[in-house]
């Protein structure tokens, strides 16, 4: 009896242990920035240029614009997923510049050579930073702008549509929140109880009245293609869900492919009939 309470308090003190791990380095679990170095603008897509976002807490963060053929062209936030820089990124940018669409494509707080660290408040400021930008500095009118989220950064958009509706959403592979995708990869762990950031995509987008598209693939082994469909069934103003048969969360067809593309030029194109 005595050996059997001495297990399960060496079971017990290793559980602690791994929930107080799990406390203190959770956001190094969910974050992760690629550092650099990142290539200058024209390097990467051609015809883009460097510029520079201020949060409203005073950071200043490193993007890329490409420009449309014309000035009232639709522009296309570009909230990246949670590894990784813009650099990333460049083959989707491409992919939309030769579409006739203008992009921004940014780094987080803590990413791609940024100072800060990464947060859901702090992601939070970074996104509005960069619709100022479009708005105010390369102006893009209000209602030819696109949000694009990837991933975690389908959280980070439809945060900011549920304030500053876009004229189009368009998720990539979204949660439900995160602590739904973090008990997928840690069920052994009372992950909701403990994350500090919630990213709760499928409440909010429920309240985001603007043509929403939801892209995702079939085969996706990081963010389960139901809980995709559960933020598609959410969305109060659902246009289209494209599901990519068999495709896992970082195939390339999820990254800058033809069915990718096509759901954002579509979206792209409603604008015209505003």
């Amino acid at each position: 009896m005595r050996s059997v309470l001495r297990a399960a308090l060496v079971v017990a003190v290793v559980f602690a242990v791994l929930v107080g791990l799990l406390w203190g380095l959770q956001r190094r679990l969910v974050y992760l920035p690629g550092g650099g170095p990142v290539p200058a603008a024209a390097d990467a897509i051609p015809g883009a240029r460097d510029v520079r976002l201020t949060t409203a807490d005073g950071l200043t963060l490193g993007a890329w614009f490409v420009p449309g053929p014309t000035h009232d062209a639709p522009a296309v936030l570009v909230a990246n997923g949670n590894g990784g820089h813009r650099g990333l990124r460049a083959p989707l940018a491409r992919a939309l510049s030769s579409a006739g669409l203008a992009v921004l494509l940014f780094d987080y707080r803590g990413y791609g050579g940024n100072p800060g660290s990464p947060s859901e408040a702090g992601l939070a400021l970074d996104v509005r930073a960069a619709r100022s930008h479009l708005l105010e500095e390369a102006g893009v009118p209000e209602d030819r702008l696109l949000y694009f989220g990837e991933s975690l950064g389908c959280a980070v958009v439809t945060e900011l549509a549920v304030e500053h509706p876009p004229a189009g959403l368009l998720l990539r592979s979204p949660f439900v929140d995160l602590a739904a995708v973090g008990s997928e990869h840690y069920p052994f762990l009372p992950v909701r109880a403990l994350l500090r950031d919630r990213y709760p995509v499928a409440e909010q987008v429920a309240e985001v009245r603007v043509p929403t598209t939801v892209v995702y693939g079939g085969g996706d082994t990081i963010v389960p293609p139901e809980q995709s469909r559960r933020v598609a069934d959410a969305a109060a103003q659902l246009h289209r869900r494209v599901e990519v048969p068999g495709a896992d969360h970082n195939d390339a067809v999820l990254l800058d492919g033809e069915a990718l593309v096509d759901a954002v030029v579509e979206l792209a194109a409603l604008t015209d009939g505003r």
